[in-house]
């Protein structure tokens, strides 16, 4: 196991390079001068020029994208256009706010999308059954972010039982909204996986011969079906919470949450390049390491994927 974890990690680094050169590449081409950004419009031409030289904007692009490389192996993001602060300061001010959010959400995926599953799997053909397939349907193909202004207009406008903005003072109440609104496409793949891997296991062998030695159903559904069941949804839950930080753009922008999410939006939108490829990167090097930690769970879960990986390894 630890050499796989090993080569996992060594795995990572080529995607990690390709990943700051394609971000660094796109950010750009981009025709904006970061000079004129932070000395705003007025600025003389020599002014301009010395600035592009201190910040080493006026040498070719690979010699800029291997110095950024050097500081990035530094731990230094660079320096935020608008706000001429640290980009590590800001992420760090705005991270804590979407791991809170994320969390919330996929706590909501697991209970909901878990039991939904279990449900839809043990009332097959049943009203419940049709019941849960409509509604993931309908959360599978709604927008989010249109999801979230709908439940925005009527949780908080029309009846007034929820905040629909910001955080406040980071009672569950504010968490509500957006951790729905995030939740809803995962949840519904959830309940999918966890309804057709319970029908899968429910039709082995040993469940029949589990049945046969007079087993409760209860217990043959709860201890021999559930734990063989959940190492494909346990995958896709790992998956999804890498995939919810990714998410968090859209759902944070809607609810003007002060989460990272909203901190790239608002940064694309000014253009603030440092800003857009730490913060972006920070999200890939999370859904990585989450990958990492799933798949040391799915050898944890099923022996004989463990088996597979000495076998492999000799």
């Amino acid at each position: 196991m630890l050499y796989y974890i090993l080569k996992r990690i060594l795995q990572m680094i080529p995607v990690l390079i390709g990943v700051t050169l394609i971000l660094f590449l796109l950010m750009y081409i981009i025709p904006e001068d970061p000079a004129r950004l932070i000395l705003q419009q007025g600025a003389t031409d020599q002014a301009l020029a010395n600035l592009r030289e201190k910040m080493g904007i006026d040498q070719p692009l690979h010699i800029q994208y291997f110095r950024y490389m050097k500081n990035l192996l530094q731990g230094d993001l660079g320096t935020s256009y608008r706000y001429r602060r640290p980009v590590t300061g800001i992420l760090a001010d705005a991270y804590p706010n979407s791991i809170r959010l994320a969390f919330a959400a996929i706590l909501i995926e697991i209970l909901i999308g878990l039991c939904a599953g279990m449900i839809a799997a043990v009332k097959k053909y049943s009203f419940w059954d049709t019941l849960v397939t409509v509604s993931t349907t309908l959360a599978v193909c709604v927008p989010v972010f249109w999801l979230g202004m709908i439940m925005q207009n009527l949780f908080g406008l029309r009846l007034g039982w929820l905040p629909i903005s910001g955080m406040g003072d980071g009672s569950i109440q504010y968490y509500i909204l957006p951790a729905f609104t995030l939740a809803s496409v995962s949840t519904a793949y959830v309940a999918r996986m966890t309804r057709s891997s319970m029908l899968e296991v429910m039709s082995h062998d040993y469940i029949t011969t589990a049945f046969a030695k007079g087993l409760s159903y209860r217990l043959v559904v709860g201890k021999h079906a559930l734990k063989n069941a959940l190492i494909p949804v346990v995958t896709l839950i790992g998956l999804n919470l890498g995939a919810l930080m990714g998410g968090v753009v859209l759902t944070e922008t809607v609810f003007n949450w002060p989460g990272i999410g909203r901190t790239i939006y608002l940064a694309i939108l000014e253009r603030d390049t440092p800003v857009v490829l730490g913060g972006t990167l920070v999200l890939v090097i999370i859904f990585l390491v989450l990958n990492l930690v799933v798949d040391v769970l799915y050898g944890l879960l099923d022996p004989r994927i463990r088996v597979a990986k000495q076998e492999v390894k000799v």
